[in-house]
């Protein structure tokens, strides 16, 4: 099923949507994570509320990965983007976030929401606190269902590394939308594929280590939430001609 045009709803029928592929984003990504491994949904983390947590309970150093679907080959996305060796240099190494439960947060993923864009204070927020993550060596994936606007104009990764890199990548105009994948080792890895409307969700990569990932299937939990939206907004969003 294609991506639907959002912006024709108001932001409270988007809500409801988003907390239920919130939902089947977290019952996928349980599937698939290493036994040491688990995914939360809506949880607090650092004065930030990220969509869903990817938290691990033993010690990373002393236990070897079991079970699960890791991949280890590096994901092919339509553009890439790397920071230079120095970028961690003189950032923090040591990991300052923790969940409620005491177990050690690895991974976010956010779904980006009419509220962090639709404000100067919002979309500033957002971005400072993503970035806070990242060079705490969080890994991200970021979930843009909404066009570039006039506060990012060439994107939401483009709006994040401004700050990182001097010639952050755009996106196309023709593709508005974008899932970025964020892999913090030695360098900081980015990962987007840019999409519009009317086009098929790609798997992307949630990294748990670096070089270490698991795929989330965005479009098969998009399709198992629409079914969920009542008929009368899917036919708003969608319109029959």
């Amino acid at each position: 099923m294609p991506m639907h045009d959002w912006t024709r709803v108001e932001a409270g029928i988007y809500h409801d949507f988003h907390l239920e592929w919130i939902s089947r984003i977290k019952a996928s990504l349980n599937s698939r994570l290493p036994c040491d491994y688990y995914a939360l949904a809506e949880q607090f983390a650092a004065g930030f509320g990220p969509d869903v947590l990817t938290l691990q309970f033993a010690d990373p150093d002393n236990s070897p990965v079991e079970g699960g679907t890791v991949t280890l080959q590096r994901p092919k996305t339509k553009l890439f983007q790397e920071t230079g060796p120095e970028f961690y240099q003189s950032k923090q190494s040591s990991l300052s976030i923790r969940h409620a439960s005491g177990d050690r947060v690895v991974a976010m993923i956010e779904i980006v929401s009419p509220g962090n864009k639709n404000t100067v204070h919002g979309f500033k927020a957002f971005v400072r606190k993503v970035r806070e993550l990242l060079q705490k060596r969080i890994h991200f994936l970021i979930v843009d269902p909404f066009p570039a606007g006039s506060r990012d104009p060439d994107g939401l990764h483009a709006a994040i590394f401004e700050e990182f890199e001097d010639h952050p990548l755009k996106l196309p105009a023709s593709a508005p939308l974008s899932l970025i994948a964020y892999e913090c080792g030695d360098t900081l890895r980015s990962y987007i594929e840019p999409y519009a409307v009317g086009d098929k969700l790609a798997e992307m990569p949630i990294y748990l280590y670096p070089e270490m990932y698991v795929k989330v299937p965005l479009e098969e939990a998009y399709m198992s939430a629409w079914e969920a939206v009542p008929k009368r907004w899917q036919q708003v969003i969608t319109p029959t001609s």
